[in-house]
Protein backbone atom coordinates (compact mmCIF):
# COMPACT_ATOMS: atom_id res chain seq x y z
CA UNK A 1 0.00 0.00 0.00
CA UNK A 2 2.92 2.48 1.04
CA UNK A 3 4.78 1.28 -1.74
CA UNK A 4 1.38 2.27 -4.16
CA UNK A 5 1.20 5.73 -3.13
CA UNK A 6 4.84 6.33 -3.38
CA UNK A 7 5.63 5.51 -6.82
CA UNK A 8 2.05 7.28 -7.59
CA UNK A 9 2.88 10.25 -5.75
CA UNK A 10 6.09 10.70 -7.69
CA UNK A 11 4.18 9.93 -11.41
CA UNK A 12 1.63 12.36 -10.45
CA UNK A 13 4.08 15.35 -9.41
CA UNK A 14 5.94 14.81 -12.53
CA UNK A 15 3.68 14.45 -15.03
CA UNK A 16 2.49 18.01 -13.01
CA UNK A 17 6.02 19.26 -14.34
CA UNK A 18 7.28 19.50 -10.92
CA UNK A 19 11.50 18.97 -11.03
CA UNK A 20 12.28 15.96 -10.63
CA UNK A 21 14.66 16.46 -7.70
CA UNK A 22 11.28 17.87 -5.73
CA UNK A 23 9.18 15.23 -7.03
CA UNK A 24 11.77 12.49 -4.73
CA UNK A 25 11.96 14.88 -2.00
CA UNK A 26 8.28 15.93 -1.56
CA UNK A 27 6.63 12.26 -1.64
CA UNK A 28 8.95 11.11 0.23
CA UNK A 29 8.27 13.70 2.88
CA UNK A 30 4.71 13.11 2.74
CA UNK A 31 5.13 9.61 2.48
CA UNK A 32 7.10 10.14 5.65
CA UNK A 33 4.77 12.25 7.72
CA UNK A 34 1.32 10.49 6.97
CA UNK A 35 1.94 6.40 5.97
CA UNK A 36 4.81 5.53 7.42
CA UNK A 37 6.14 4.71 11.06
CA UNK A 38 9.39 6.23 10.55
CA UNK A 39 9.93 9.22 12.29
CA UNK A 40 10.12 12.36 10.39
CA UNK A 41 13.13 13.54 12.59
CA UNK A 42 14.69 11.10 9.69
CA UNK A 43 14.28 13.35 6.88
CA UNK A 44 16.68 16.01 8.14
CA UNK A 45 19.30 12.58 9.04
CA UNK A 46 18.98 11.29 5.93
CA UNK A 47 19.73 14.62 4.11
CA UNK A 48 22.50 15.09 6.04
CA UNK A 49 23.98 11.87 5.86
CA UNK A 50 23.17 12.17 1.85
CA UNK A 51 25.76 15.55 2.10
CA UNK A 52 28.38 14.00 3.96
CA UNK A 53 28.75 11.25 1.64
CA UNK A 54 32.72 10.81 1.11
CA UNK A 55 31.90 8.55 -2.11
CA UNK A 56 29.94 11.70 -3.92
CA UNK A 57 32.61 14.46 -3.19
CA UNK A 58 34.05 12.79 -6.37
CA UNK A 59 31.35 14.43 -8.50
CA UNK A 60 32.27 18.48 -7.76
CA UNK A 61 36.09 17.73 -8.77
CA UNK A 62 35.41 15.58 -11.69
CA UNK A 63 33.02 18.36 -12.85
CA UNK A 64 35.19 21.10 -12.49
CA UNK A 65 38.08 19.54 -14.25
CA UNK A 66 36.12 18.89 -16.97
CA UNK A 67 34.82 22.17 -17.30
CA UNK A 68 38.73 23.60 -17.26
CA UNK A 69 39.27 20.67 -20.17
CA UNK A 70 36.33 22.03 -22.00
CA UNK A 71 37.68 25.54 -22.14
CA UNK A 72 41.13 25.00 -22.21
CA UNK A 73 41.70 23.68 -25.86
CA UNK A 74 42.18 20.48 -24.83
CA UNK A 75 39.68 19.49 -27.00
CA UNK A 76 40.95 20.52 -30.42
CA UNK A 77 44.34 19.01 -29.45
CA UNK A 78 42.45 15.57 -28.75
CA UNK A 79 40.62 16.06 -32.42
CA UNK A 80 44.06 16.38 -34.10
CA UNK A 81 45.90 13.55 -32.77
CA UNK A 82 42.59 11.90 -33.30
CA UNK A 83 42.36 12.90 -37.02
CA UNK A 84 46.13 11.97 -37.11
CA UNK A 85 45.24 8.37 -35.83
CA UNK A 86 42.21 7.14 -38.07
CA UNK A 87 41.32 10.21 -40.61
CA UNK A 88 42.79 8.56 -43.44
CA UNK A 89 39.96 5.71 -43.43
CA UNK A 90 37.14 6.19 -45.47
CA UNK A 91 34.47 7.74 -43.34
CA UNK A 92 37.97 8.92 -40.92
CA UNK A 93 36.62 12.24 -39.93
CA UNK A 94 33.96 10.76 -38.46
CA UNK A 95 35.48 7.72 -36.93
CA UNK A 96 38.38 10.38 -35.22
CA UNK A 97 35.43 12.50 -34.15
CA UNK A 98 34.39 9.23 -32.22
CA UNK A 99 37.86 8.66 -30.99
CA UNK A 100 37.79 12.02 -29.45
CA UNK A 101 35.14 11.22 -27.99
CA UNK A 102 36.54 8.32 -26.39
CA UNK A 103 39.83 9.93 -25.09
CA UNK A 104 37.91 13.71 -23.73
CA UNK A 105 35.21 10.83 -21.83
CA UNK A 106 38.31 9.24 -19.73
CA UNK A 107 39.14 13.22 -19.19
CA UNK A 108 36.07 14.59 -18.20
CA UNK A 109 32.98 11.99 -17.26
CA UNK A 110 30.53 13.68 -18.29
CA UNK A 111 28.27 13.07 -21.59
CA UNK A 112 27.01 16.34 -21.76
CA UNK A 113 30.45 18.10 -21.53
CA UNK A 114 32.20 15.76 -24.25
CA UNK A 115 29.31 16.60 -26.98
CA UNK A 116 29.88 20.16 -26.54
CA UNK A 117 33.30 20.31 -26.35
CA UNK A 118 34.36 17.88 -29.24
CA UNK A 119 31.27 18.36 -30.95
CA UNK A 120 31.29 22.19 -31.44
CA UNK A 121 34.88 21.55 -33.37
CA UNK A 122 34.22 18.12 -34.86
CA UNK A 123 31.01 19.37 -36.67
CA UNK A 124 31.98 22.12 -38.08
CA UNK A 125 35.05 20.00 -39.92
CA UNK A 126 33.19 17.13 -41.14
CA UNK A 127 30.44 19.91 -42.53
CA UNK A 128 33.56 21.28 -44.22
CA UNK A 129 34.35 18.01 -46.12
CA UNK A 130 31.42 17.29 -47.32
CA UNK A 131 29.33 15.50 -44.55
CA UNK A 132 25.88 16.48 -44.19
CA UNK A 133 24.89 17.99 -40.92
CA UNK A 134 22.20 15.50 -40.06
CA UNK A 135 25.21 12.26 -40.22
CA UNK A 136 27.24 14.47 -38.09
CA UNK A 137 25.00 15.52 -35.36
CA UNK A 138 23.97 11.90 -35.29
CA UNK A 139 27.72 10.49 -34.46
CA UNK A 140 28.18 13.38 -31.86
CA UNK A 141 25.09 13.03 -29.99
CA UNK A 142 25.70 9.01 -29.66
CA UNK A 143 29.64 9.03 -29.35
CA UNK A 144 29.43 11.72 -26.37
CA UNK A 145 27.62 9.10 -24.48
CA UNK A 146 30.60 7.55 -24.03
CA UNK A 147 31.34 10.11 -21.54
CA UNK A 148 29.41 7.89 -18.75
CA UNK A 149 30.88 4.62 -19.58
CA UNK A 150 34.64 5.36 -19.71
CA UNK A 151 36.03 5.71 -16.68
CA UNK A 152 36.02 7.97 -15.08
CA UNK A 153 32.37 8.60 -14.92
CA UNK A 154 29.93 10.70 -12.58
CA UNK A 155 27.32 8.15 -13.03
CA UNK A 156 29.26 5.22 -11.68
CA UNK A 157 30.07 7.19 -8.78
CA UNK A 158 26.75 7.35 -8.52
CA UNK A 159 26.04 3.96 -8.74
CA UNK A 160 28.53 3.30 -6.45
CA UNK A 161 27.49 5.60 -3.90
CA UNK A 162 24.19 3.84 -4.21
CA UNK A 163 24.70 0.26 -3.41
CA UNK A 164 28.00 0.77 -1.82
CA UNK A 165 30.37 -1.05 -4.37
CA UNK A 166 33.38 -0.16 -4.49
CA UNK A 167 34.29 3.08 -7.20
CA UNK A 168 37.94 1.40 -8.04
CA UNK A 169 36.22 -1.74 -9.66
CA UNK A 170 33.50 0.59 -11.81
CA UNK A 171 36.10 2.11 -12.91
CA UNK A 172 37.82 -1.09 -14.31
CA UNK A 173 34.65 -2.57 -15.06
CA UNK A 174 33.75 0.37 -17.67
CA UNK A 175 37.62 0.35 -19.85
CA UNK A 176 36.36 -2.90 -22.32
CA UNK A 177 32.64 -2.06 -22.85
CA UNK A 178 33.92 1.53 -23.57
CA UNK A 179 36.17 0.73 -26.07
CA UNK A 180 33.65 -2.22 -27.74
CA UNK A 181 30.92 0.47 -27.82
CA UNK A 182 33.61 3.13 -29.39
CA UNK A 183 34.73 0.64 -31.88
CA UNK A 184 30.98 -0.63 -32.89
CA UNK A 185 30.65 3.10 -33.75
CA UNK A 186 33.13 2.92 -35.82
CA UNK A 187 33.09 0.20 -37.99
CA UNK A 188 29.21 1.21 -37.97
CA UNK A 189 30.55 4.63 -39.81
CA UNK A 190 33.35 2.79 -41.88
CA UNK A 191 30.59 0.65 -43.35
CA UNK A 192 27.99 3.60 -43.98
CA UNK A 193 31.24 5.44 -45.68
CA UNK A 194 31.59 2.40 -47.91
CA UNK A 195 28.57 2.53 -48.69
CA UNK A 196 27.66 6.43 -49.52
CA UNK A 197 31.79 6.96 -50.58
CA UNK A 198 32.43 9.64 -48.08
CA UNK A 199 35.47 11.24 -47.97
CA UNK A 200 38.71 9.72 -46.47
CA UNK A 201 41.47 12.66 -45.26
CA UNK A 202 45.09 12.22 -46.46
CA UNK A 203 47.85 9.87 -44.65
CA UNK A 204 49.86 12.66 -42.81
CA UNK A 205 52.42 10.48 -41.55
CA UNK A 206 53.83 8.98 -38.27
CA UNK A 207 55.37 12.75 -37.64
CA UNK A 208 51.62 13.70 -37.51
CA UNK A 209 50.24 11.36 -35.10
CA UNK A 210 53.46 12.00 -32.41
CA UNK A 211 53.23 15.64 -32.68
CA UNK A 212 49.26 15.46 -32.28
CA UNK A 213 50.03 13.22 -29.64
CA UNK A 214 52.59 15.60 -28.30
CA UNK A 215 50.29 18.27 -28.18
CA UNK A 216 47.42 16.17 -26.72
CA UNK A 217 49.93 14.70 -24.20
CA UNK A 218 49.32 17.08 -21.36
CA UNK A 219 45.69 16.65 -21.23
CA UNK A 220 46.01 13.09 -21.78
CA UNK A 221 47.77 12.46 -19.15
CA UNK A 222 44.82 13.34 -16.70
CA UNK A 223 43.99 9.66 -17.83
CA UNK A 224 47.42 8.22 -16.32
CA UNK A 225 46.75 10.40 -13.49
CA UNK A 226 43.34 8.82 -12.13
CA UNK A 227 43.69 5.32 -13.00
CA UNK A 228 47.19 4.78 -12.37
CA UNK A 229 46.67 6.69 -8.85
CA UNK A 230 44.11 4.88 -8.14
CA UNK A 231 45.10 1.13 -8.51
CA UNK A 232 48.69 1.99 -7.82
CA UNK A 233 47.31 2.81 -4.30
CA UNK A 234 48.40 6.27 -4.39
CA UNK A 235 44.78 7.89 -3.37
CA UNK A 236 41.07 7.15 -3.22
CA UNK A 237 38.79 7.54 -6.15
CA UNK A 238 37.66 10.73 -4.31
CA UNK A 239 41.10 12.14 -3.84
CA UNK A 240 42.26 11.27 -7.22
CA UNK A 241 39.02 13.81 -8.53
CA UNK A 242 40.54 16.39 -6.30
CA UNK A 243 43.80 15.95 -8.15
CA UNK A 244 42.48 16.08 -11.55
CA UNK A 245 40.87 19.37 -10.94
CA UNK A 246 44.41 20.71 -9.44
CA UNK A 247 45.94 19.64 -12.74
CA UNK A 248 43.48 20.28 -15.10
CA UNK A 249 43.50 24.30 -13.87
CA UNK A 250 47.41 24.15 -14.32
CA UNK A 251 47.14 22.78 -17.59
CA UNK A 252 44.22 24.89 -18.92
CA UNK A 253 46.27 27.86 -17.50
CA UNK A 254 50.09 27.67 -17.56
CA UNK A 255 50.62 25.14 -20.15
CA UNK A 256 48.27 25.64 -23.14
CA UNK A 257 47.28 28.71 -22.25
CA UNK A 258 44.11 28.79 -23.89
CA UNK A 259 42.66 30.97 -20.87
CA UNK A 260 43.57 33.35 -18.17
CA UNK A 261 45.94 35.93 -17.76
CA UNK A 262 48.58 34.04 -19.95
CA UNK A 263 46.15 33.59 -22.76
CA UNK A 264 47.97 34.21 -26.65
CA UNK A 265 51.42 34.42 -25.12
CA UNK A 266 53.18 31.78 -26.25
CA UNK A 267 55.89 29.45 -24.63
CA UNK A 268 58.83 30.20 -27.23
CA UNK A 269 59.01 33.74 -29.09
CA UNK A 270 58.61 33.87 -33.13
CA UNK A 271 61.85 35.47 -33.04
CA UNK A 272 64.37 33.02 -30.89
CA UNK A 273 67.05 31.34 -32.53
CA UNK A 274 67.32 27.93 -33.40
CA UNK A 275 69.56 26.74 -30.84
CA UNK A 276 67.66 28.44 -28.46
CA UNK A 277 64.44 26.39 -29.14
CA UNK A 278 65.76 22.85 -29.56
CA UNK A 279 67.31 23.12 -26.09
CA UNK A 280 64.41 24.54 -24.45
CA UNK A 281 61.81 21.95 -26.54
CA UNK A 282 65.41 18.85 -25.51
CA UNK A 283 64.48 19.90 -21.63
CA UNK A 284 60.60 20.16 -21.80
CA UNK A 285 60.80 16.39 -23.61
CA UNK A 286 63.33 15.44 -20.82
CA UNK A 287 61.45 16.63 -18.07
CA UNK A 288 58.07 15.59 -19.04
CA UNK A 289 59.63 11.99 -19.65
CA UNK A 290 61.27 11.94 -16.29
CA UNK A 291 58.01 12.84 -14.18
CA UNK A 292 56.08 10.17 -16.27
CA UNK A 293 58.71 7.82 -15.28
CA UNK A 294 58.78 8.78 -11.73
CA UNK A 295 54.92 8.68 -11.62
CA UNK A 296 54.48 5.57 -13.65
CA UNK A 297 57.25 3.54 -12.08
CA UNK A 298 55.67 4.58 -8.53
CA UNK A 299 52.12 3.42 -9.82
CA UNK A 300 53.65 0.21 -10.68
CA UNK A 301 55.70 -0.70 -8.10
CA UNK A 302 54.15 0.70 -5.73
CA UNK A 303 55.49 1.99 -2.04
CA UNK A 304 55.87 -1.38 -0.28
CA UNK A 305 58.02 -2.33 -3.48
CA UNK A 306 62.21 -3.73 -2.92
CA UNK A 307 63.24 -0.88 -5.65
CA UNK A 308 63.45 2.16 -3.82
CA UNK A 309 62.94 5.66 -4.88
CA UNK A 310 66.40 6.52 -4.99
CA UNK A 311 66.60 3.66 -7.84
CA UNK A 312 64.20 5.02 -9.44
CA UNK A 313 65.04 8.66 -9.40
CA UNK A 314 68.40 7.86 -10.83
CA UNK A 315 67.03 5.70 -13.75
CA UNK A 316 64.56 8.46 -14.27
CA UNK A 317 67.58 10.84 -14.62
CA UNK A 318 69.24 8.40 -17.13
CA UNK A 319 66.51 8.11 -19.21
CA UNK A 320 65.57 11.38 -19.34
CA UNK A 321 69.33 12.83 -20.35
CA UNK A 322 69.17 10.04 -23.12
CA UNK A 323 66.07 11.72 -24.46
CA UNK A 324 67.70 15.46 -24.31
CA UNK A 325 70.51 13.99 -26.43
CA UNK A 326 68.58 12.49 -29.05
CA UNK A 327 65.94 14.92 -29.62
CA UNK A 328 68.94 17.55 -29.78
CA UNK A 329 70.54 15.63 -32.04
CA UNK A 330 67.37 14.60 -34.27
CA UNK A 331 66.37 18.37 -34.96
CA UNK A 332 69.69 19.38 -35.74
CA UNK A 333 71.92 16.42 -37.25
CA UNK A 334 75.27 18.45 -37.15
CA UNK A 335 75.12 18.34 -33.57
CA UNK A 336 76.97 16.19 -31.87
CA UNK A 337 77.07 15.04 -27.76
CA UNK A 338 79.52 17.65 -27.14
CA UNK A 339 77.06 20.66 -28.18
CA UNK A 340 74.18 19.64 -26.59
CA UNK A 341 75.49 21.37 -23.33
CA UNK A 342 75.64 24.44 -25.23
CA UNK A 343 72.11 23.99 -26.51
CA UNK A 344 70.78 23.68 -23.24
CA UNK A 345 71.80 27.03 -21.58
CA UNK A 346 70.92 28.91 -24.77
CA UNK A 347 67.41 27.49 -24.01
CA UNK A 348 68.01 28.68 -20.07
CA UNK A 349 66.50 32.27 -21.26
CA UNK A 350 63.27 30.85 -22.79
CA UNK A 351 62.85 28.56 -19.46
CA UNK A 352 63.50 32.25 -17.26
CA UNK A 353 61.07 34.18 -19.07
CA UNK A 354 58.52 31.49 -18.65
CA UNK A 355 59.26 30.76 -15.04
CA UNK A 356 58.58 34.80 -13.81
CA UNK A 357 55.10 34.82 -16.15
CA UNK A 358 53.88 31.77 -13.90
CA UNK A 359 55.22 32.77 -10.80
CA UNK A 360 54.41 36.29 -11.35
CA UNK A 361 50.96 35.96 -12.89
CA UNK A 362 50.06 32.48 -10.87
CA UNK A 363 47.79 34.64 -7.90
CA UNK A 364 46.12 36.92 -10.86
CA UNK A 365 45.06 33.47 -12.44
CA UNK A 366 43.15 32.44 -9.71
CA UNK A 367 40.70 34.90 -9.54
CA UNK A 368 40.65 35.83 -13.66
CA UNK A 369 37.57 36.04 -15.29
CA UNK A 370 37.93 33.15 -17.30
CA UNK A 371 38.76 30.77 -13.97
CA UNK A 372 35.77 32.35 -12.20
CA UNK A 373 33.26 31.45 -15.22
CA UNK A 374 34.91 28.33 -15.06
CA UNK A 375 34.13 28.12 -11.13
CA UNK A 376 30.52 29.50 -11.53
CA UNK A 377 29.44 26.81 -14.31
CA UNK A 378 30.77 24.15 -12.53
CA UNK A 379 29.16 24.89 -9.61
CA UNK A 380 25.60 25.45 -11.28
CA UNK A 381 26.12 21.97 -12.51
CA UNK A 382 27.24 20.26 -9.21
CA UNK A 383 24.55 22.18 -7.35
CA UNK A 384 21.91 20.67 -9.60
CA UNK A 385 23.21 17.37 -9.36
CA UNK A 386 23.39 17.20 -5.94
CA UNK A 387 20.22 18.44 -5.23
CA UNK A 388 18.76 15.32 -7.34
CA UNK A 389 20.98 12.94 -5.96
CA UNK A 390 20.28 14.01 -1.64
CA UNK A 391 16.24 13.98 -2.74
CA UNK A 392 16.93 10.74 -4.40
CA UNK A 393 18.74 9.13 -1.99
CA UNK A 394 16.00 10.29 0.70
CA UNK A 395 13.58 8.39 -1.74
CA UNK A 396 15.89 5.64 -1.52
CA UNK A 397 16.09 5.83 1.80
CA UNK A 398 11.84 5.51 2.15
CA UNK A 399 12.20 2.47 -0.35
CA UNK A 400 14.65 0.68 2.24
CA UNK A 401 12.58 1.72 5.54
CA UNK A 402 9.49 0.19 4.04
CA UNK A 403 11.15 -2.78 2.77
CA UNK A 404 10.05 -2.24 -1.02
CA UNK A 405 12.62 -3.94 -2.27
CA UNK A 406 12.32 -7.02 -0.28
CA UNK A 407 8.69 -7.52 -1.45
CA UNK A 408 9.26 -6.58 -5.23
CA UNK A 409 12.17 -9.45 -4.97
CA UNK A 410 9.44 -11.55 -3.59
CA UNK A 411 6.99 -11.00 -5.60
CA UNK A 412 9.55 -12.08 -9.04
CA UNK A 413 11.17 -14.86 -7.37
CA UNK A 414 7.29 -16.29 -6.62
CA UNK A 415 6.45 -15.27 -10.59
CA UNK A 416 9.51 -17.98 -11.66
CA UNK A 417 12.18 -15.17 -12.50
CA UNK A 418 15.52 -16.16 -13.17
CA UNK A 419 18.63 -14.03 -14.02
CA UNK A 420 18.10 -14.16 -17.93
CA UNK A 421 14.50 -12.72 -17.60
CA UNK A 422 15.04 -10.66 -14.59
CA UNK A 423 17.94 -8.53 -16.81
CA UNK A 424 15.57 -8.09 -19.55
CA UNK A 425 13.11 -6.81 -17.54
CA UNK A 426 15.65 -4.25 -16.02
CA UNK A 427 17.06 -3.12 -19.54
CA UNK A 428 12.86 -2.39 -20.19
CA UNK A 429 12.43 -0.50 -16.84
CA UNK A 430 15.74 1.42 -17.24
CA UNK A 431 15.14 2.26 -21.22
CA UNK A 432 11.47 3.62 -20.36
CA UNK A 433 12.61 5.41 -17.38
CA UNK A 434 15.86 7.31 -19.24
CA UNK A 435 13.80 8.61 -21.64
CA UNK A 436 12.23 10.56 -18.58
CA UNK A 437 14.34 11.33 -16.04
CA UNK A 438 18.30 12.16 -15.51
CA UNK A 439 20.59 9.87 -15.35
CA UNK A 440 21.63 10.32 -11.70
CA UNK A 441 18.02 11.06 -10.60
CA UNK A 442 16.81 7.77 -12.31
CA UNK A 443 19.69 5.30 -11.29
CA UNK A 444 19.35 6.24 -7.69
CA UNK A 445 15.67 5.53 -7.39
CA UNK A 446 16.08 2.24 -9.44
CA UNK A 447 19.20 1.14 -8.14
CA UNK A 448 17.95 0.32 -4.48
CA UNK A 449 14.79 -1.64 -5.61
CA UNK A 450 16.90 -3.97 -8.18
CA UNK A 451 19.88 -4.18 -6.66
CA UNK A 452 18.89 -6.62 -3.84
CA UNK A 453 17.03 -8.45 -6.38
CA UNK A 454 19.92 -9.06 -8.35
CA UNK A 455 22.01 -10.39 -5.61
CA UNK A 456 19.55 -13.06 -4.67
CA UNK A 457 19.32 -13.76 -8.52
CA UNK A 458 23.34 -14.45 -8.15
CA UNK A 459 24.16 -11.29 -10.90
CA UNK A 460 27.28 -9.84 -9.86
CA UNK A 461 26.86 -6.24 -8.64
CA UNK A 462 29.82 -4.57 -11.00
CA UNK A 463 27.79 -6.75 -13.75
CA UNK A 464 24.51 -4.78 -12.90
CA UNK A 465 26.37 -1.60 -12.25
CA UNK A 466 27.85 -1.68 -16.48
CA UNK A 467 24.05 -2.79 -17.74
CA UNK A 468 22.35 0.09 -15.89
CA UNK A 469 25.22 2.79 -17.14
CA UNK A 470 24.52 1.66 -20.23
CA UNK A 471 20.99 1.98 -20.07
CA UNK A 472 21.35 5.48 -19.18
CA UNK A 473 23.98 6.14 -22.37
CA UNK A 474 21.06 4.98 -24.50
CA UNK A 475 18.82 7.22 -22.41
CA UNK A 476 20.56 10.70 -22.87
CA UNK A 477 19.90 10.36 -26.67
CA UNK A 478 16.09 9.20 -26.62
CA UNK A 479 13.23 11.97 -26.42
CA UNK A 480 11.58 13.62 -24.70
CA UNK A 481 14.23 13.77 -22.09
CA UNK A 482 17.77 12.81 -23.67
CA UNK A 483 19.85 15.39 -22.56
CA UNK A 484 22.02 14.84 -25.34
CA UNK A 485 19.55 15.76 -27.90
CA UNK A 486 19.31 19.27 -26.73
CA UNK A 487 22.59 19.59 -26.17
CA UNK A 488 23.34 18.38 -30.05
CA UNK A 489 20.85 20.45 -31.18
CA UNK A 490 22.04 23.57 -29.67
CA UNK A 491 25.27 23.76 -31.22
CA UNK A 492 23.94 22.94 -34.32
CA UNK A 493 21.00 25.33 -34.87
CA UNK A 494 19.15 22.42 -35.78
CA UNK A 495 15.74 21.19 -34.52
CA UNK A 496 14.91 18.44 -31.74
CA UNK A 497 12.81 16.52 -33.92
CA UNK A 498 16.07 16.39 -36.74
CA UNK A 499 18.56 15.91 -33.89
CA UNK A 500 16.60 12.42 -33.16
CA UNK A 501 16.47 11.26 -36.57
CA UNK A 502 19.78 11.85 -37.02
CA UNK A 503 20.88 9.70 -34.05
CA UNK A 504 18.07 6.96 -34.52
CA UNK A 505 20.67 4.62 -36.78
CA UNK A 506 23.11 4.60 -34.63
CA UNK A 507 20.66 4.54 -31.33
CA UNK A 508 20.53 0.60 -33.03
CA UNK A 509 24.02 0.25 -32.67
CA UNK A 510 24.18 0.73 -28.92
CA UNK A 511 20.76 -1.09 -28.28
CA UNK A 512 22.95 -4.39 -30.02
CA UNK A 513 26.28 -3.19 -27.66
CA UNK A 514 23.32 -3.73 -24.51
CA UNK A 515 22.63 -7.16 -25.50
CA UNK A 516 26.02 -8.44 -25.54
CA UNK A 517 26.86 -6.27 -22.73
CA UNK A 518 24.17 -7.94 -20.61
CA UNK A 519 24.61 -11.49 -21.60
CA UNK A 520 28.53 -10.99 -21.64
CA UNK A 521 29.34 -10.63 -18.17
CA UNK A 522 33.26 -10.91 -18.73
CA UNK A 523 33.12 -8.16 -20.56
CA UNK A 524 32.48 -5.97 -16.79
CA UNK A 525 34.01 -8.34 -14.76
CA UNK A 526 37.43 -9.64 -16.61
CA UNK A 527 39.70 -6.26 -15.62
CA UNK A 528 37.90 -5.84 -12.07
CA UNK A 529 38.36 -9.29 -10.99
CA UNK A 530 42.04 -9.71 -12.17
CA UNK A 531 43.60 -6.18 -10.36
CA UNK A 532 40.78 -6.06 -7.25
CA UNK A 533 39.23 -9.27 -7.13
CA UNK A 534 35.25 -9.99 -6.86
CA UNK A 535 33.09 -7.39 -4.96
CA UNK A 536 32.26 -9.41 -1.96
CA UNK A 537 28.31 -8.06 -1.16
CA UNK A 538 27.33 -8.97 2.49
CA UNK A 539 23.71 -9.09 3.26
Amino acid sequence: MVSAILFTMVLVLLLLGVPVAVSLGLASVLVIAFFSTDSISSVALQLFTASQNYTLLAIPFFILAASFMSTGGVAKRIIRFAIASVGHFRGGLAMASVLACMMFAALSGSSPATVVAIGTIAIAGMMQVGYSKEFAAGIIANAGTLGILIPPSIVMVVYSAATQVSVGRMFLAGVLPGLLAGGMLMLAIYVVARIKKLPAEPWRGFGEILQGGKEAGWGLFLIVIIIGGIYGGVFTPTEAAAVAAVYAFLIAIFVYRDMGPLAGITWVPADAPIEARVGFSATVYALGVFFVWMALSYFVVGRDSEISLEARFWAGIALSVAVMIAYSMWRDPKTSIARVPMLIVRGLPIWGKNLVLVLTRFFPALVHNDTRRVMVEASRTTLMLMFIIVNALLFAHVLTSERIPQSITNVMLDAGFNWFTFLIAVNILLLIGGQFMEPSGLLLIVAPVVFPIAMELGVDPIHLGIIMVVNMEIGMITPPIGLNLFVTSGITGMSLIQVVKAAAPFVAVLLIFLVIVTYTPQLSTLLPYAMMGPEIITR
